[in-house]
């Protein structure tokens, strides 16, 4: 997969290789300095340290004969080294998954505070368009078809609360993955004592695994890998609505079209939900990639590395496509084209089927059995729907509610006239904007 085509330079930075195995080389000098605060290491050597530099293609000509990353990582640092003695004092009791491990979970620390301000902003824009369109009427959908009258604010105030709890699950997660460990080859601290991981760790800014093997357990990762597949399949959920209500036969709202952009290269009228389209797609990706994360959890004893291959193509991936499809999902919601006049005449499409319930529990009220109240109700209901169904004309719901002698002993014209109301259906759209904090 091509990601380049994703990638946020910001984000694009935090994965890249160079980035890498400078975070690799902050590991070690941060055990190193630790080793000095204990008298092992002479404070001398620290300066020579400090100036060390990984020369990339350098450790790819040692990585080829050694066939093994650190190794020629820690060749290729040491060989930039102005003081060659002070090679010695670097890893010291380590072994290459105390490096990669603690810089990996630096990596997704700066990660996930890129991908968590991006949230944010997402957020933001939908409180926005939420508050634009808090009273713009359309009609609700139950399984693709009419059931009562809502606002298009109501509809994205269900994304912007939704959003709110993503925030929560990834500042969570953000702070579970930001663990690293120094515990040497099988995590009993054989030639590392445990006072100089947590010291070494606070360097870097990082908590203490409690307890390890080789590794960090890959459940801290699986963890990650599943909410950014949630965010994922949010961002879907709501690309799958604006391409609904994008349909020709729909068309509430509409992606933002250039003056200049074309939308097929065969048919000029074309306007196509694209954006929300790719946003849908790549969530199945990144869904992929949590699926692949759970698996690396199981690995053989103290530790196997069947998960390092994939975690190379899966953590860089996912961060890589929920932070493009945050900016995507931004640029199409920020300019969003609202269509008010259409979503009322798609409202006033059955006739007033939408107010079918307010009439039936008018008439249990009045005293009618229920079952008797709804089905008096069901038949002028489906009359209307054949009715409208074969694309004839005929009389509204509420007209043939209202001439029935049996509704007209029950309820006067006037409280019909209240039921079927849209104002009576919105009267609570405040209260729900007050809960979800945009009062």
């Amino acid at each position: 997969m091509d990601l380049n085509r994703y990638t946020n330079p910001e984000m694009g930075a935090i994965w890249s290789a160079q980035h890498k195995v400078d975070l690799w080389w902050r590991v070690e000098l941060a055990v190193t300095e630790a080793w000095v605060a204990r008298g092992r290491v002479p404070e001398e050597a620290l300066p020579a340290l400090r100036e060390g530099k990984v020369d990339l293609s350098l450790m790819a000509e040692y990585e080829k004969s050694t066939d093994h990353d650190v190794i020629a990582f820690l060749k290729a640092a040491t060989d930039s080294l102005s003081d060659p003695d002070a090679a010695r004092y670097v890893h010291i009791g380590l072994t290459s998954s105390d490096v990669v491990d603690t810089a990996l979970a630096m990596q997704l620390k700066e990660a996930m505070e890129l991908i968590l301000r991006d949230v944010a902003s997402t957020r933001a824009i939908l409180a926005s368009l939420a508050l634009e369109h808090k009273h713009t009427i359309m009609i609700g959908r139950t399984h693709g078809v009419h059931a009562e009258p809502t606002t298009f604010g109501l509809k994205v105030l269900v994304w912007y609360d939704e959003m709110g709890r993503h925030l929560h699950r990834l500042e969570a997660t953000a702070n579970d993955i930001a663990h690293g460990k120094i515990s040497g080859a099988v995590g009993t601290h054989a030639n590392v004592p445990p006072d100089l991981e947590e010291d070494a760790l606070l360097r870097l800014g990082l908590g203490t695994d409690p307890v390890s093997t080789q590794i960090v357990q890959r459940d801290r990762h699986a963890a990650v890998l599943n909410a950014l597949a949630l965010l994922a399949s949010s961002l879907d959920k709501f690309a799958t609505e604006i391409r609904h209500l994008a349909r020709t036969e729909v068309r509430e709202v509409e992606e933002p079209f250039g003056a200049a952009q074309q939308g097929s290269s065969a048919m000029p009228h074309k306007r196509n939900p694209h954006k929300s389209e790719r946003i849908s797609g790549l969530a199945r990706v990144v869904r992929g990639f949590a699926s692949t994360g759970m698996e690396d959890v199981t690995l053989w004893h103290e530790r196997d590395i069947s998960h390092s291959s994939a975690e190379r193509i899966i953590l860089p991936g996912a961060f890589i496509l929920v932070d493009y499809m945050l900016r995507q999902f931004d640029g199409i919601a920020g300019k969003l084209n609202v269509y008010p006049g259409r979503m009322r005449r798609n409202l006033d499409l059955t006739g007033g089927l939408i107010f079918s319930q307010p009439v039936m529990l008018a008439l249990t009220e009045s005293g009618l059995d229920r079952q008797v109240a709804y089905k008096i109700v069901q038949r002028h209901a489906m009359e209307v729907w054949e009715l409208h169904a074969s694309g004839e004309t005929g009389p509204s719901f509420m007209d043939r509610v209202m001439d029935d002698p049996q509704v007209e002993k029950l309820i006067t014209v006037t409280q019909l006239g209240e039921i079927l109301s849209l104002e009576r259906h919105l009267a609570h759209v405040d209260e729900a904007f007050r809960r979800a904090g945009l009062g």
